[in-house]
């Protein structure tokens, strides 16, 4: 039996914290993680070779940048915005991008690191909620 306890806000969740590209977990469902972000400026390119990645814009607009090919091939834009979902296939190149600030909801196998391949500045440990 479940409590109200174990119910959880996004809205709330979002409005614990401020920094941007510092992905929060919300919860966990068997292997996954279901994360909380905000999200403003350009992060970096990278791929995740061995996992899908799911984006669900909550407020504002995200660019997911992709290069289709192994990284050589042509850039082309997928813009979502708010109630919008879209995955990242496993091993494609792509670098999110929001003008202004935008919240979104991230699905991940648990372990995802947020930069894949490719490590970086923005490279952030996985921090719970407050």
């Amino acid at each position: 039996m479940t409590n109200q306890d174990d119910v959880r806000s996004i809205r709330a969740a979002l409005d614990s914290f401020e920094e941007h590209w510092s992905p929060r977990r919300l919860v966990s469902v068997n292997d996954y993680d279901v994360k909380v972000a905000k999200v403003q400026g350009e992060f970096t390119w990278h791929s995740h070779p061995d996992t899908d990645e799911l984006f669900l814009v909550v407020s504002g607009s995200l660019v997911i940048q992709l290069r289709d090919g192994g990284g050589g091939g042509p850039v082309r834009e997928v813009t979502l915005r708010p109630g919008e979902v879209f995955v990242v296939p496993r091993g494609v190149q792509h670098c999110p991008r929001a003008d202004a600030e935008t919240e979104i909801v991230l699905f991940e196998p648990r372990g995802t690191v947020n930069t894949g391949d490719t490590p970086s500045e923005r490279t952030a440990q996985l921090r719970e909620l407050d």
